[in-house]
């Protein structure tokens, strides 16, 4: 059966998560439910990672195997016209090798968590950044998120209900900067590792949102993670802020 891989970018709002519900709507299902108007199914298609409920996607990827050797572009083409009018769009699509898998086929996951600083209430992007009416202070919030990069147990940082079989996980790159968006000022938070725990970046960005506030100080983060209590960690922030921005593999998939 040929193996393809798909690009996948979707608002995260009309959906309980990535995976499919048995009575709420996913993006994989609708993914799923669109594959069956090409071939008989049941279909089952596995993702690089798992994203909540309300978390948006750039660059998610997924692959689907099918009976029929399809074109990769008519096979997006055809996906796509049968998914509206969902709020999900496949990007690009290529066919790969039977061996390859979207998740463990991963090197590292690429999130982007958006805040939105201006007094007015927002309107074209609402449900898509997370809204604060004060500045926050990137430099301290830098210098606390400094604390996590490296090889951690994130106990704190991760949810309760968390199933990873442990919660020592190594962080690449937490980056956080200002810059000028299309509703106004915003602070993005730039988060790469090979994998991550339930709920990890919201609980990073909304623990770094107090140091940015004034609450608390960076150093508090460093004792936060030493602390390895979830109690320790700051409040969770919302998931309409966050995307997954993209994946990387051993080689190119999509270029």
């Amino acid at each position: 059966m040929p193996r393809f891989a798909l690009k996948v970018e979707y608002h995260g709002a009309p959906f309980a998560g990535w995976q499919r519900q048995k009575d709420q709507p996913s993006v994989q299902g609708a993914i799923e439910a669109a594959l069956a108007k090409l071939e008989p199914g049941p279909h089952t298609i596995a993702a690089a990672g798992r994203t909540d409920a309300g978390v948006h996607a750039l660059g998610q990827v997924a692959h689907c195997d099918l009976r029929r050797d399809w074109d990769p572009f008519r096979l997006s083409e055809a996906l796509n016209y049968h998914l509206k009018p969902a709020p999900v769009a496949i990007v690009a699509c290529v066919r790969v090798a039977d061996d390859w898998h979207a998740r463990f086929s991963a090197l590292e996951r690429q999130y982007l968590f958006r805040i939105l600083t201006r007094r007015a209430p927002v309107t074209h992007e609402a449900g898509q950044v997370w809204h604060l009416k004060n500045d926050l202070d990137v430099d301290a919030m830098q210098a606390g998120a400094d604390l996590l990069i490296g090889r951690h147990d994130f106990t704190t940082f991760r949810s309760t209900i968390c199933q990873a079989e442990s919660p020592v996980k190594t962080l690449d790159e937490l980056r956080i900067e200002r810059v000028n968006g299309f509703s106004g000022p915003e602070i993005h938070f730039h988060v790469r590792a090979r994998s991550f725990l339930h709920n990890q970046v919201r609980s990073f960005v909304g623990t770094l949102e107090r140091v940015g506030a004034g609450s608390w100080s960076p150093q508090d983060v460093g004792d936060a993670l030493q602390a390895q209590d979830r109690a320790a960690c700051g409040p969770v922030c919302p998931g309409h802020g966050l995307y997954l921005a993209r994946v990387g593999y051993p080689e190119p998939v999509f270029d």
